[in-house]
């Protein structure tokens, strides 16, 4: 389990995300892509993004979000650390917020 120090507040595996009010996370025909959508514009994201974001519903935590992930790819070693630095950058970017 990767933790973090508490006082940088940085993302755990037992914190759970929610997207931040205002923002929408969907797929974008007219980009081909999983965007995020909110009032001041729209991110692009990639597919490696999108496939995290999706997971998103502000129920499940972030340990659960890395075994749905490994299941869906499982030729991918060790997503844990990945997922957890994206998430920390969609945290810094006020895109989500962790409970």
């Amino acid at each position: 389990m990767v933790t973090a120090n508490p006082a940088t507040n940085a993302v755990t595996t037992t914190n759970i995300p929610r997207f931040r009010r205002g923002f929408r996370f969907q797929w974008e025909p007219a980009q081909n892509g999983h965007v995020l959508l909110y009032p001041e514009g729209m991110v692009k994201l990639n597919e490696s993004a999108g496939a995290i974001l999706a997971e998103i519903d502000g129920q499940r935590c972030v340990r659960d979000i890395v075994a749905v992930l490994e299941a869906a790819f499982p030729q991918a070693d060790a997503l844990e650390s990945d997922v957890i630095e994206f998430l920390e950058h969609a945290r810094q970017q006020h895109w989500i917020e962790l409970s």
